[in-house]
């Protein structure tokens, strides 16, 4: 039985990956287990299957993490952001007994159900952000502490504006400002440069309105060190997707 070559591979194949964590005839072919091969093993009971080429062990409970990590190799620069970012942060208001993960990314991409029916998420596929300077997109991805290498997290100051861009359609406005008076120690060179590269007016508005309303930054001070995108002088407004009307000023 041991010099059975499939044997071998099964045992390298549980050894190799991760519990907890979906994996795809990415990760088997590195292991030299073919497609044809997984099928066998998922047919045989050694693994199970998610969906086309995606595969986990038997027994395993599925973690958030570990299964976003396998959504992150295949969408360009996917990412945990907005209120889920600052969750993962430690800034929290009222916790749902099932937390919707908020996933953004680059180019449009339906989340695969077998994430969903485990996971509840949304994905954002907004350009928020004019990536004049590829090294900030970088540079506002982080992996908190205690989470799994790799993982890619919005650092607290890309994801408070990624909130406060869905706010009125899928984020609520009295959450969204709970979140934001939650917020401490903001790098103000990092938000700084997120705000002077922010495509989205009503964000920029909305930020600096709480910021001046809550001293979160001297947003005059802002005004001189930064060209920030806050449109034409004339007042912002919308009606947001509850009927509140929401009105803003240029500069807070």
């Amino acid at each position: 039985m041991t010099g059975n070559p499939r044997h071998s591979l099964l045992k390298k194949l549980q050894s190799d990956l991760p519990r907890g964590a979906p994996f795809d005839l990415g990760a088997l072919d590195r292991l030299g287990i073919s497609s044809k091969l997984a099928a066998h093993y998922a047919d045989s009971g050694w693994l199970i299957r998610l969906a086309q080429g995606v595969y986990a062990f038997p027994g395993d409970e599925l973690k958030a993490h570990g299964a976003i990590k396998l959504l992150q190799g295949r969408v360009a620069g996917l990412h945990v952001g907005g209120k889920s970012a600052l969750a993962l942060q430690g800034v929290r208001h009222n916790l749902a007994t099932r937390e919707q993960w908020v996933l953004w990314g680059e180019v449009r991409f339906d989340v695969p159900a077998w994430f969903t029916t485990r996971f509840p998420a949304r994905y954002v596929s907004a350009r928020l952000f004019d990536w004049s300077d590829d090294a900030l997109a970088t540079k506002s991805l982080t992996v908190p502490p205690g989470l799994p290498d790799g993982l890619q997290v919005s650092v607290p100051e890309r994801a408070v504006l990624e909130m406060l861009y869905e706010v009125g359609t899928h984020q609520s406005l009295e959450e969204a400002r709970n979140l934001f008076d939650g917020l401490r120690n903001l790098r103000k060179d990092v938000l700084g440069q997120l705000l002077t590269r922010c495509t989205s007016v009503k964000t920029v508005r909305l930020f600096l309105t709480w910021a001046r309303e809550t001293s979160l930054v001297d947003v005059d001070e802002f005004r001189q060190r930064y060209t920030l995108p806050v449109g034409s002088d004339k007042r912002w407004m919308t009606r947001l997707k509850d009927g509140t009307l929401l009105t803003l000023k240029p500069h807070g």
